[in-house]
């Protein structure tokens, strides 16, 4: 009894195992970015998944652990989801807090999952039995769903953003055609390495049947064949070898190149990170600390001599009428030094989180709305079926909209590129604006209510952003980390975390167009009809072969 007991659970262990290996090779995958960091683990993390998806696609058994393995990944890559709970600063009760954020945290999961699942889908049915195909068709549809789900509003996760903010040299490759080439290149080398486990797997089971029959002259026979499959195994790994040092290579050589800093191009930026938590920054006493920080901040920076002084989003939380009569705009009026402010703007009777660009003067000469908000935290998708259901959950004000699409932000240095907090993910916000004769980025943000990995992850994305459009870029933020990074990604000053700081640098406006820029995200739809193609073609061939035995027959 006992035996057969065993014998039971040791059946389900090894039906389980996909699963487990699955999910824990996702997990590896979300250990790439911040807290962890480990961002060579994403250059074998897909491995085991390739492998179970190719050797389960005849039980049709390779779905769950794809599933399994986006859910792992994203999971834990955005478990810093959490870090909003509690939402009391908001007026949302702690149980109803916990409820929205484990939703929030468990649909972006399950959204990851589904993701793969498909990846996998498609892959194992257009890609047969041919590795090479797999790997083309594996790549460009992985490509293909990112680009489709950026395209949305939930977007952050990229598998690029795995190698940000340390392995710069591969970055660079986004200068060619965004984010998307360093996903394409985590993905080929990914898949090359399954291929050739693959098949030195299965070269080892034919060896093993041959020698099992004994059968001297059909051994032989399998030897011989076998033979070759060694040699052709190892090529596999040879071409993930150098197709990783290629690519490295090339990131390496657009990495070397010099930046100019022209003396007329220099312009002088001071950031002001307040450091005013959520939970008071809608009190009185939050707005009163929020003036006092922000103006003595501004005013220390102007006797530094800068030419504008940059404050994070929402610094001063009111409307833009109420702007005039404070104390920071009166320390403008007075030093005379140009400042961006962020604060809300009106549009009817909504409202839009805004950067205004405050000139010598003291008066509104621009003003960039936030394009992309945050999911139920600052808006309610799908409105008419969720509207009420969070409006009975939390006080969450449904009125706040989103800027255009296709705003420009010119200031008294030239036309900038404006970025308010969470569209930072979005590289087609910065490309658009960079193609649109942007010389500068500015990125003001409020990441307050997180964990620090959440604003580090949000440092990363800004450095892919500045070295996929070859600009300087200057980020404030409320708590940290607010940061001066150039084109090359590499930071130049990175403030503390809930700290109060003030800082100078200076950047430098640019011109340049990179191919990503100038020609937007080429690579993906290349690879999709070149995958396509190679599809239709093998499809043909072996049609033609099929018909051509029947005749024969």
């Amino acid at each position: 009894m006992q035996k057969k007991l065993n014998k039971k659970q040791g059946e389900r262990l090894t039906a389980s195992l996909p699963y487990l290996i699955a999910l824990a090779s996702g997990i590896l995958m979300g250990l790439t970015v911040a807290p962890v960091g480990a961002w060579l683990l994403a250059w074998i993390a897909i491995v085991p998944l390739w492998v179970l998806v190719v050797t389960s696609a005849k039980s049709k058994n390779q779905f769950p652990p794809a599933f399994l393995w986006g859910i792992g990944y994203h999971g834990v890559a955005l478990f810093w989801i959490t870090g909003i709970h509690p939402m009391t600063w908001l007026g949302v009760p702690w149980l109803p807090s916990l409820a929205i954020t484990l939703f929030c945290w468990g649909f972006i999961s399950v959204l990851g999952g589904v993701f793969v699942a498909i990846w996998a889908a498609v892959m194992v049915r257009l890609g047969g039995q041919n590795p090479w195909l797999r790997i083309l068709i594996g790549t460009a549809i992985w490509c293909g769903l990112e680009s489709l789900w950026s395209a949305g509003p939930l977007w952050w996760s990229s598998l690029a953003y795995t190698q940000s903010p340390h392995n710069l040299v591969i970055l660079h490759l986004g200068q060619l055609s965004g984010p998307n080439t360093v996903t394409a290149t985590i993905v080929a080398v990914n898949g090359l390495i399954a291929e050739g486990w693959t098949n030195r797997q299965l070269l080892e089971t034919l060896r093993e049947r041959a020698a099992s029959r004994r059968e001297d002259a059909k051994s032989a026979k399998i030897s011989s064949v076998s033979s070759a499959p060694l040699r052709f195994v190892n090529k596999y790994w040879v071409i993930a070898t150098g197709l990783l040092i290629t690519l490295h290579l090339i990131g390496f050589i657009l990495y070397s190149r010099p930046i100019a800093q022209p003396p007329e191009a220099a312009l002088k930026v001071g950031i002001v990170q307040g450091n005013i938590p959520n939970r008071l920054l809608r009190s009185s006493e939050g707005f009163r600390r929020a003036q006092e920080n922000y103006t003595n901040g501004y005013l220390t920076l102007a006797d530094q001599g800068v030419n504008a002084v940059l404050t994070p989003e929402g610094a001063l939380p009111i409307f833009q009428r109420n702007l005039m009569a404070t104390a920071l705009v009166a320390a403008v009026k007075e030093k005379g030094v140009v400042a961006w402010i962020g604060a809300f703007g009106e549009r009817g009777d909504s409202y839009t989180i805004s950067l205004f660009t405050f000139n010598s003067k003291g008066e509104i000469v621009s003003r960039y709305d936030k394009a992309k908000l945050v999911p139920l935290g600052e808006y309610i998708p799908f409105e008419g079926i969720l509207g009420g259901i969070v409006q009975r959950l939390s006080p969450l004000d449904a009125h706040q909209v989103a800027g255009s699409a296709n705003q420009l932000f010119d200031t008294p240095f030239g036309r900038a590129i404006a970025s308010i907090c969470y569209e930072s993910a979005f590289p087609e916000q910065f490309r658009r604006q960079a193609a649109a004769g942007g010389q500068f980025i500015l990125s003001s943000s409020n990441d307050a209510h997180y964990t620090a990995s959440m604003p580090f992850q949000h440092h990363a994305q800004d450095m892919m952003r500045a070295i996929e459009t070859d600009r300087w870029s200057a980020r404030a933020t409320n708590t940290g980390y607010s940061a001066f990074v150039d084109p090359h990604g590499r930071t130049l000053w990175i403030s503390g975390y809930n700290t109060y700081e003030t800082h100078a640098e200076t950047i430098y406006r640019r011109q340049t167009q990179t191919l990503y820029v100038h020609w937007g995200d080429w690579l993906t739809p290349l690879l999709l009809i070149s995958s396509g193609g190679a599809w239709l073609v093998i499809k043909l061939r072996d049609t033609k072969k099929i018909n051509k035995n029947l005749t024969q027959s």
